[in-house]
């Protein structure tokens, strides 16, 4: 062991004979199906292209999806995050339905294929199946691009008490609501009267301007005030994005427990803007990462541009410290692991990453700037072994089935653009 390796405050890094040993990273945000289309709505629709634009896109790409290709993009996507350090995955997942808006065969069919996924490549799963069930805050039907998306809430609980007997120690069903415009307040309650108390509740919110003035227009208020003050939000709680906030919505949110899901790159590929950083460690609030639509599939990445937003807006440097560290990759990687048990429902501490101690990026390093080195120093990917339930999964920085996964995964992208 190396005598500096206790240098370092938290659970990491250690070092022995294979390299620098730290925890697996939870992505507590992930719509697997867009990792395929990552790249393909760069390209100017309207002079003020945003989310709203984008959006479209994604839609007319997710009507050619079937279980099949689901499992296949999954695949490919999560042997990615194993290979970049996420151990553990929250999917996020409301592309429930044929694109006719029928139930397939079996109405579960689209989420036991990225179970299998999951099961496939050895990556720690948290399926959130995603209650959606109207076009906006006024109660709008949905659109033909959305009928896949939609339950009623009997039909969205029988999807749930189906998928919950398959929980295993890598594997855990939880629950998320798309958003405040997508479910009605009333079958939000209903749902929570009837999820188990250990489940995980996530919920995209607060992530447009445009979502936060519909909110005030017909609700009289904003949306994380209106989630804090109808709703029973506490540690089990996950809010997505939650980029525009007031003070009190920031401290509103810490003071509850529940957990923010940022993700960086995909904020701000989408032009979406930044979260409150700053002001939210001072409240003492609890977050995590996750990559979203999947434009970038780096924990280092999320992580450095986390960073690096509150730097550009503020014209300061080192940003996300804590008062018992300077180091800024200190209290971003504390941050991640302390959010992932709640945020995952998976309390585990045996997934572990090995980072290359021979890279010429970490010649000379110690614990107390391993985590700094690893964030900031580069692009090169420097994981090298990555370990998940005491099983290695990845290999001198190769997933053990890369090369059949991308094959097929390759058949399927070409499907979809053919």
């Amino acid at each position: 062991m190396d005598n500096d390796s206790n240098a370092a405050n938290g659970p990491f890094p250690q070092r022995d004979d294979h390299g620098w040993r730290i925890p697996g990273i939870a992505n507590l945000h992930s719509h697997a199906f867009q990792r395929a289309m990552a790249g393909l709505a760069e390209r100017q629709t309207h002079p003020e292209d945003s989310f709203w634009t984008w959006r479209e896109t994604m839609y007319r790409f997710a009507e050619r999806m079937t279980p099949e290709r689901n499992y296949a993009i999954a695949r490919q996507l999560y042997a990615e995050m194993l290979e970049a350090g996420y151990t553990r995955v929250c999917e996020f997942h409301y592309l429930h339905h044929a694109p006719d808006g029928q139930p397939y065969a079996d109405p579960a069919a689209m989420s036991r294929a990225l179970i299998a996924a999951a099961g496939d490549v050895g990556i720690r799963m948290t399926l959130l199946p995603v209650l959606y069930m109207t076009g906006g805050f006024d109660g709008r039907p949905l659109s033909a691009r959305q009928r896949r998306f939609g339950h009623d809430v009997d039909g969205f609980l029988r999807l749930l008490s189906s998928l919950r007997g398959e929980q295993s120690e890598m594997l855990r069903i939880g629950c998320a609501f798309h958003s405040l415009r997508a479910v009605p307040e009333a079958a939000m309650r209903e749902v929570l009267a009837a999820l188990p108390a250990e489940a995980p509740v996530h919920i995209h919110i607060a992530e447009q301007i445009g979502e936060v003035q519909d909110c005030l227009a017909l609700r009289d208020a904003r949306p994380v005030e209106w989630l804090l003050d109808r709703m029973p939000v506490d540690a089990r709680w996950t809010l997505v994005h939650a980029t525009h906030l007031t003070a009190a919505e920031t401290a509103g949110i810490a003071g509850s427990g529940a957990t923010v899901a940022i993700c960086p790159t995909t904020e701000a590929n989408l032009g979406d803007g930044l979260f409150p950083l700053r002001d939210y460690l001072d409240a003492g609030g609890a977050w995590g990462i996750g990559s979203d639509s999947h434009i970038s599939v780096s924990p280092v990445e999320e992580l450095r541009w986390l960073e690096y937003g509150q730097r550009l807006i503020t014209r300061h440097r080192n940003i996300a410290v804590r008062a018992d560290s300077p180091s800024v990759g200190q209290t971003l990687l504390a941050g991640v692991q302390a959010s992932a048990a709640a945020a995952t429902g998976m309390d585990i501490d045996d997934d572990h990453l090995l980072l290359d101690a021979d890279s010429a990026i970490l010649a000379g390093a110690h614990a107390s700037d391993l985590a700094d080195r690893w964030i900031f120093s580069g692009n090169r990917n420097l994981i090298r072994d990555v370990h998940v339930a005491g099983r290695q999964v990845v290999a001198n920085g190769r997933h053990r089935d890369a090369d059949e996964i991308g094959a097929r995964y390759r058949e399927v992208v070409n499907e979809l653009l053919a």
